[in-house]
């Protein structure tokens, strides 16, 4: 492209950027004005805190539109044309004509669906790139059907230039590249259950993460009240894509693991598979239920009540008649405690005032005293207790997985050696708790006297706070007597509730920290990974079902995953849920590709792998044990990352025999990785180290060795001990 034309491109840049910097002045300003506004009553504090809200927002989404401000240009037949970028941008000087449109915006869709083949009324398309605010190269396609390119690629040149790309340890977004199958996922206007099956390298999670990005541009009155939920397969790979929404100008997602999403609680325990698997199914909800039914106890005979000056007794009958009455309140079980305390309370004040001589000697003054007693003794409350405990989910969860009755008790259905897989010591959370912690939360209910608690406990902050201003302010006071002070006037409890700070948390934060929260719309990537009850979860998280799965049956690692969509979707949606396939793989050359086809084969799925758009001419390839860590040092000195992924049995020996990798760490240039830890990552080489014993881990080995072979995009190796499996026979010996 001539250096004119790269000139003309970057007056307009300049020119744009200046109307960013516009932008953020006069954002900031209003932001200053609304942060030193003093509101004279609610309603105006209400609107100030409004505004500084709206105003910090558009100010990061300013920001994050900095790198990569304007990247496009679409040129139509009849002469017309628009520049395309991160957001939108128009002459507010004149008649507020479009400077730059937002990717997202309807009318910039054809710089990503327009090909050769079908180019509309687009005449050319321009990728500009930009390295800060300074053109650096601009490529042009012009649309006619003689110039199709492979695969029907949209702005293949720029494509392939991000592709052949180093890799840096953390995801970029795809904004400028998006291609045709692609942008119609990002844009489904399907308000139900989208699922998107994808074989490796296909873009899914770039696919996710710019939908979410666009369902926030064209919902956000919905979405920006309720939130988007990003629910990824681990903290690794959400720090991987952590910098994806916030480039493409979006802040108010909370990202998050099934492990995290149980506030203060985090599930970081290891479990072996078999206890991952058990806990993971859906039959878990059934257990749980009956664990609860087996807590709302009844005794054969007679409950010895031991108050402070007498004993009384409830028995059988009537503890039965207490316990179905609050069951048939339908409340959760701590909210139906007060229907149990009620009733027990009445019936044991009955005994007393007939021991008193009746209702004819017992006035109802007196009534209510006894039952004030009653419901003050300590006896009585054990008795309350025994009969319908107040219980946390951790407790109940404790309680249960700590004793081999109880679990025999509420799931007969189980195997010995599955309830032997639940026993455990008290003593943290693992991610497959999780889900159960919540399970058990929506049984149980709200703990009232635990929120009592908490409740004073913070209204009692409140009024030290309060207090202390006060004092300070008496301390100051003139000495003139005659002279009221602030302490005078007023007193701590006043101010505390006049004083009440407001909720300055983002909605992400507030979702965050609230386990009933529900959310407008829950992106899940890796969604084969999780299991029944996560499902569950996820589920109450979403009532609307409006949802986007993203992932690959062909992937699954996890014991308690899925090999099937219509398995997962089913019981809550049955067949009101699409699907959409993505077919073209981006990310790994053909060579690599194919090594990768026969172990999808040996897996015995219906799926097909995918297409992919480029040949490196580099052949992967075997070599043995012994050229190990001279193999590693001459891949490490090439540019790019370098991933070497291997069981997890073996990471520790060879952290030890490789001392210039970081283990566990895929954000450095070279790490030494599981397969789970590298999921739903890419490096630009990957060495892979005992396959065997891979697939030998799991009972899903095989779709484990399918993950790691698709992580690299250029190169692949393959380092062993004895025989090469046979699914990969087409490695070059080296």
């Amino acid at each position: 492209m001539s250096s004119g034309e790269i000139g003309h491109e970057q007056e307009n840049v300049s020119m744009l950027y200046g109307k960013l910097d516009e932008l953020r002045e006069r954002t900031s300003k209003r932001l200053a004005v609304a942060l030193t506004d003093e509101a004279e009553n609610d309603q105006a504090k209400v609107e100030r805190d409004a505004a500084a809200a709206r105003y910090t927002e558009r100010l990061g989404h300013l920001d994050a539109a900095e790198n990569g401000l304007c990247f496009g240009r679409l040129d139509f037949r009849d002469g017309e044309h628009f520049h395309i970028g991160r957001i939108g941008i128009t002459d507010d000087e004149g008649d507020y004509e479009p400077l730059l449109l937002d990717w997202r915006a309807p009318a910039a869709r054809p710089f990503y669906l327009a090909t050769a083949a079908a180019p509309g009324d687009v005449r050319r398309r321009r990728h500009i790139r930009t390295s800060g605010r300074t053109v650096t190269a601009v490529h042009d396609e012009t649309l006619d059907p003689d110039s199709a390119g492979p695969e029907g690629l949209v702005g293949e040149a720029a494509l392939l230039a991000a592709l052949d790309a180093g890799r840096t340890g953390r995801m970029g977004d795809i904004v400028e590249t998006i291609q045709a199958e692609q942008d119609r996922i990002i844009r489904s206007g399907h308000r139900g259950v989208l699922v998107v099956q994808g074989g490796p390298g296909t873009g899914k999670t770039a696919v996710a993460l710019h939908r979410a990005a666009f369902l926030l541009y064209t919902h956000r009155d919905v979405l920006s009240r309720r939130g988007v939920l990003i629910v990824g397969p681990n903290t690794t790979f959400l720090r991987y894509i952590g910098e994806v929404l916030p480039s493409l100008g979006e802040s108010g997602v909370l990202l998050s693991t099934v492990a995290e999403l149980f506030p203060g609680v985090l599930g970081d325990r290891v479990e072996p598979d078999e206890t991952v698997a058990v806990k993971g199914r859906a039959a878990m909800a059934e257990v749980l239920a009956g664990a609860l039914a087996d807590r709302q106890w009844v005794p054969d005979e007679v409950l010895e009540v031991a108050g402070e000056t007498d004993t009384l007794q409830l028995d059988g009958a009537t503890c039965r008649g207490i316990r179905d009455h609050a069951r048939e309140s339908l409340l959760p079980h701590n909210e139906a405690r007060r229907i149990v305390v009620t009733e027990v309370i009445g019936t044991l004040a009955g005994q007393v005032v007939r021991r008193l001589g009746g209702t004819d000697l017992v006035d109802d003054g007196e009534i209510k005293r006894i039952c004030a007693d009653l419901i003050g003794d300590e006896g009585v409350q054990a008795a309350i207790d025994t009969l319908w405990p107040s219980l946390s989910p951790q407790r109940f969860l404790d309680d249960l997985f700590g004793s081999p009755e109880r679990l025999a008790s509420a799931a007969p259905e189980l195997t010995e050696r599955e309830r032997a897989a639940l026993l455990r010591e008290p003593g943290g959370w693992s991610a497959a708790d999780v889900p159960l912690l919540d399970e058990a939360a929506e049984l149980l209910g709200a703990d009232e006297r635990l929120t009592a608690v908490l409740a004073e406990r913070e209204h009692r902050r409140r009024v030290e706070y309060a207090q202390g201003v006060l004092e300070i302010a008496h301390g100051s006071r003139s000495t003139d007597h005659d002279v009221l002070s602030a302490a005078d006037l007023v007193d701590a409890e006043w101010l505390a509730a006049r004083h009440e700070a407001p909720d300055h948390r983002t909605t992400a934060e507030r979702a965050a920290a609230d386990r009933s929260w529900t959310f407008g719309h829950v992106i899940v990537d890796e969604a084969q990974e999780l299991s029944p009850m996560a499902w569950r979860m996820l589920m109450r998280r979403c009532p609307t079902r409006w949802m986007t799965l993203v992932g690959d049956v062909a992937q699954t690692g996890d014991p308690a995953g899925t090999s099937s969509w219509e398995a997962v979707l089913d019981p809550y949606v049955r067949d009101r849920w699409r699907l959409e396939r993505l077919n073209v793989n981006y990310r790994m050359p053909a060579e690599v590709m194919a090594v990768a086809a026969d172990v999808l084969a040996a897996l015995g799925t219906a799926l097909e792998p995918p297409r992919s758009v480029r040949e490196t001419g580099v052949v992967p390839w075997h070599t043995g044990p012994d050229a190990l860590a001279e193999i590693v040092a001459a891949e490490a000195a090439l540019p790019g990352t370098l991933a070497v992924i291997a069981p997890e049995g073996r990471l520790a020996d060879l952290a030890e025999a490789l001392p210039d990798a970081v283990l566990g760490d895929p954000e450095s240039p070279f790490s030494i990785l599981g397969v789970r830890q590298a999921k739903g990552l890419e490096f630009d080489s990957v060495v892979l180290v005992d396959p065997a014993r891979i697939v030998a881990e799991s009972a899903r080995g095989l779709n484990d060795l399918y993950v790691a072979l698709t992580r690299t995009t250029q190169r692949l190796g393959v380092v062993h001990s004895g025989d090469l499996p046979a699914t990969l026979a087409r490695l070059r010996h080296r």
